[in-house]
């Protein structure tokens, strides 16, 4: 990695760790393993770290574990079963409900009793749409518990996404909540249920569990139970622990649906595990006595690994929550963190930008007093917002922390490793590799590395234990799309970011390789666009897309949300792409500028920018399940309408 250019500092463990990585790959990740065992057991150890037989690899070959055990019998076990495991907050209900590592274990061995006694065994899929919640995520431990490969599908959408799930899957048990609200309006997930399973093999799910909210949901015979009943089919039945080898499936996990169709990802007990423990510790610094409030939905990869099985393999509280930053208060996630006394924060970059948008009251009117540190990932955290949290709210008195992973990454890829000594912070980047990721900037042309400052294309060299090893039932997607992507890169994971790197090793983020825009021959990311426009006072979010253009080949056009106290005008327009031209100089040519209230975004915060550019192309927009204000997409198209006047 080299030293840090001008800092006078002295590297910090960080880039020991590094270089250790990269010289020797498995003895790296076998002396991690080791030192991990305090928190993580083994009924045997592994024959073998690493073997890869391409592109597929294993590793802890041999090796005898249970993730399930390891974050609740392990901990009760070390004496920690009368703290806290779960905090789980509702917007809706606004009732926070406790638990400890005992009560949750003792509920997981509950349902993993019931799901033995409705026939589940291991390996079986069993698919969960429900709200992010304590019977939600004892869910997903029993499945683990006795071997099951949970499938989390996120309990708001449409009937068609959830029927592509379960089917590609090939889940024949879905344990569900029969009605959830958002925003107060209520949601028939029973109903959602009821009409993507139509659409499913009619012999494929053989039973249907429903936790009953509402009053009276609609059940189907022979299929559909009740959770009271699910319970009750558990007696008598074995709550052990199923052991598991290491690479045994875990849970599937579609991506998160910037595309219009997801792959669905495979994580397996013994790398998964290690890596978001190892995450945890030398990234986010977790350790027992933390009070960690990550805002993420179970439904993504981030409430997978750090709701869920990353805080609790540490032995941590994790305090979960279910609904909008601003309902039934525009306070909801400040009043959550004074209330329980969070120690630790992790939020989306969209989640920061609503917050500057709600107003800066609603949060200095909290005590955050016992706030250590604030994590953010999903898109790149723009300077102005990482200003607003680090220098205005917080005062600089924590570190507002950036970084960057993906669903196939289970974890963070790269980062500032709080953890194991912070670098400096530079606002706008995602910091450098983390320990174990051997990654490089290459032109897509000819496989090779680019000079600092120059944008290419991120691989990354070899494997680490928390990438995914395979597609569900997709083998040859995988080894396309991922490792053969480009010829020249063929053999090397292709992350599918575009981005430069400095002198320093900081990655800078300029948005999906797909999603560069040629102008003229110049290569502009769209989120560098984007980071121009909410640079200006005014303007709290930008979404960019590429239009076609008969002169340039491609232009951009962008889509803007003001802050508080600003209203669209010509006169703001033009201002504003006079100052696209005056941060980023002549070579960016933008098409437009138009105002909208909201941008199109997935319900994990990432902006569909394929959504903005299939609207211009007037094309078909597919399944629109992903969203999370779909009347998000009629402004945009409005708003290409005034552009194309």
């Amino acid at each position: 990695m080299g030293t840090m250019k001008g800092t006078g500092m002295v590297p910090p463990p960080v880039y020991r760790f590094n270089k250790w990585a990269e010289e020797d790959v498995e003895g790296f990740w076998e002396h991690a393993a080791q030192e991990a065992m305090a928190e993580i057991h083994w009924f045997k150890t592994w024959e073998k770290v690493f073997s890869w037989d391409y592109p597929h690899f294993k590793w802890f070959e041999g090796g005898l574990t249970n993730i399930s055990y390891n974050c609740l019998d392990y901990n009760v076990e070390k004496g920690r079963g009368g703290r806290a495991a779960l905090v789980a907050e509702s917007g809706d209900t606004d009732e926070p409900r406790v638990v400890t590592y005992a009560q949750l274990l003792a509920l997981v061995k509950k349902y993993a009793a019931a799901l033995r006694g409705m026939g589940v065994k291991k390996g079986d899929r069993v698919a969960i749409y429900m709200p992010t919640g304590v019977e939600s995520i004892a869910s997903m431990l029993a499945c683990a518990r006795i071997g099951a490969v949970h499938v989390v599908i996120f309990a708001g959408f449409s009937a068609v996404a959830v029927a592509d799930r379960v089917k590609i899957s090939g889940a024949e048990y879905v344990l569900i909540q029969d009605m959830a609200t958002r925003r107060g309006k209520p949601l028939n997930l029973k109903g959602i249920v009821d009409e993507g399973l139509k659409l499913c093999p009619p012999d494929q799910v053989k039973q249907v569990v429903v936790l009953r909210i509402g009053e009276h949901p609609e059940m189907q015979a022979g299929r559909d139970i009740f959770w009271e009943e699910f319970v009750a089919a558990g007696a008598g039945q074995s709550t052990d622990v199923e052991i598991m080898e290491a690479n045994e499936p875990l849970f599937l996990l579609p991506t998160s649906g910037t595309t219009a169709k997801p792959k669905v990802t495979v994580q397996k007990h013994g790398g998964y595990q290690m890596y978001v423990y190892a995450m945890g510790k030398w990234i986010y610094g977790l350790k027992e006595s933390d009070v960690w409030f990550c805002t993420s939905d179970i439904g993504w990869i981030v409430g997978h690994s750090f709701n869920v099985y990353g805080p609790l393999l540490t032995g941590c509280t994790s305090v979960v929550y279910d609904g909008t930053p601003d309902y039934p208060r525009k306070d909801m996630w400040w009043d959550i963190v004074e209330r329980n006394k969070a120690t630790a924060l992790w939020f989306s970059p969209t989640g920061v930008r609503g917050l500057m948008r709600l107003g800066d009251e609603n949060a200095t009117k909290h005590d955050l007093s016992t706030v250590e540190r604030i994590f953010c990932a999903g898109e790149v955290l723009n300077p102005p917002a990482w200003e607003w949290l680090q220098e205005g709210i917080f005062e600089n008195r924590v570190p507002v922390i950036d970084h960057m992973w993906q669903t196939e990454t289970s974890g963070p890829i790269f980062a500032n490793p709080y953890g194991l000594g912070m670098i400096p912070i530079k606002p706008g980047s995602a910091g450098i590799p983390v320990p174990g990721v051997v990654a490089e900037v290459v032109d897509e042309k000819s496989g090779e590395p680019v000079a600092p400052g120059e944008k290419g294309v991120v691989i990354i060299k070899r494997p680490f234990p928390g990438l995914v090893s395979t597609l569900w039932n997709d083998s040859m997607t995988y080894q396309k799309e991922y490792w053969e992507r480009l010829s020249v890169t063929k053999g090397s994971y292709y992350l599918g970011d575009a981005a430069s790197r400095d002198e320093d090793g900081y990655l800078w983020f300029a948005g999906r390789s797909d999603e560069v825009i040629k102008i003229a021959a110049h290569r502009i990311g769209t989120i560098e666009i984007e980071n121009a426009l909410v640079s200006h006072p005014a303007v709290v979010e930008a979404g960019v897309s590429g239009v076609p253009d008969d002169l340039r080949g491609e232009v951009a056009c962008a889509f803007v949300v003001l802050r508080q106290g600003f209203e669209p005008s010509e006169e703001l327009r033009k201002e504003l792409l006079n100052h696209v031209r005056q941060t980023m100089g002549a070579i960016v040519v933008m098409r437009d500028i138009e105002f909208v209230g909201s941008l199109p975004k997935t319900r994990s915060g990432k902006i569909m920018r394929r959504i903005m550019k299939t609207l211009w192309q007037e094309k078909e927009l597919g399944d629109l399940s992903t969203i999370e204000e779909e009347a998000s997409v009629g402004e945009i198209r409005e708003a290409i309408k005034k552009m194309r006047a």
